[in-house]
């Protein structure tokens, strides 16, 4: 079904680079209450992907929770991306999601079959990894908004986190990198129509089958990129790990005409302030271009999983991602997990040695 709703045109801000900065929600959570369970595995103090809570010694259940603006103008499409990102959290600490809950803010004035389309798109991608919608909250706003809470769960002897990278790991991750930067020059008519399919499919994708593929290898950590961008998520990877991140500039896949655009500052917002967050911890080598160091400070919307995997099975698992996600070929090593040496948590050469 079409609609003449071009839902980009409504907001101020797209996907994930609304999200508040890394660095403003530390601070909005300090002098909490320290309230201690010893079945809360993870919680909010760890800066993870998911919330988990053991039920028992075989099973835990994952919760999270994400929504944000439109990043794309097809309300279809956008149901589809906001719930291909929220469940990609419980991809990334190991889960199975089993249950979703729709959260959506609508102008009161906006087409009901625009409204219908969205909700669709988002039990579309639902349906395709497995769970069922259960239900949902709906308020007006003037900005359209929508996303999912989501429920999963797992054995916590598979659980994965991202405090606990081994000394000597290789850094693979699973997407093209530059999705903040595409979708903004679409927003401003500067990319293309075959651009748009790009970019779309590619937040439309589930990281199921990568999920799914890393199970038999030996995984210490994971995370997904999303809107703290590739910087700000191995910075906090390298932080609870107690560790240092060394990266490979020309190691990164970018998404086509990313770097250009980049190049002509045609970047969102999220950029600048994901930079203000990770700059103290980042070391950035001279001879990385301007447009590349600023890509990798972009938010990604539905990024892609992050692994830090035991340096053995490297070849093996990016093999399997490969084959896994063909529609996505984009399995790269990016660096390797140090032993931190005093300085800056994250380094990044031009090159892999």
């Amino acid at each position: 079904m079409e609609t003449k709703v071009k839902l980009t045109k409504l907001v101020d801000c797209a996907g994930c680079g609304a999200k508040v900065g890394a660095g403003e929600l530390a601070q909005l959570f300090e002098g909490f209450p320290d309230v201690r369970d010893p079945n809360l595995l993870v919680g909010f103090d760890h800066a993870d992907d998911a919330a988990v809570y053991k039920l028992r010694d075989d099973l835990a259940i994952v919760q999270t929770l994400d929504f944000f603006p439109p990043i794309a103008d097809d309300p279809f499409t956008f149901g589809q991306i906001a719930a291909a990102n929220a469940l990609s959290d419980i991809y990334a600490m190991g889960g199975r999601p089993i249950t979703a809950l729709n959260i959506m803010a609508v102008p009161e004035d906006m087409p009901k079959d625009a409204v219908r389309e969205i909700l669709r798109g988002g039990a579309t991608k639902v349906a395709e990894a497995g769970a069922i919608v259960a239900g949902g909250h709906s308020i007006y706003d003037a900005e359209p908004k929508y996303g999912l809470s989501v429920t999963g769960v797992i054995d916590p002897a598979n659980l994965l986190r991202n405090d606990a990278a081994h000394v000597g790991d290789v850094l693979i991750y699973t997407k093209p990198v530059g999705i903040g930067v595409l979708t903004t020059a679409l927003k401003g008519e500067l990319a293309g129509e075959a651009e748009r399919e790009l970019v779309e499919g590619l937040m439309c994708t589930l990281n199921r089958a990568a999920a799914e593929a890393a199970r038999p290898y030996r995984v210490h950590a994971c995370t997904d990129i999303t809107g703290f961008a590739v910087l700000g998520h191995t910075l906090e990877l390298a932080q609870g790990s107690d560790t240092q991140v060394e990266l490979y500039a020309d190691t990164f896949e970018f998404l086509p005409g990313v770097l250009d655009y980049a190049s002509m500052g045609i970047l969102p917002a999220g950029v600048y302030r994901n930079r203000r967050y990770a700059e103290a911890e980042v070391e950035i080598d001279a001879d990385v271009p301007l447009a590349v160091a600023d890509v990798l400070f972009d938010p990604q919307t539905s990024g892609g999983l992050l692994f830090a995997v035991d340096a053995e099975d490297a070849d093996a698992l990016e093999a399997a991602l490969r084959a896994a996600s063909p529609a996505v070929p984009a399995a790269q090593r990016i660096g390797v997990v140090r032993e931190h040496d005093g300085g800056p948590r994250v380094r990044v050469r031009a090159h892999r040695p």
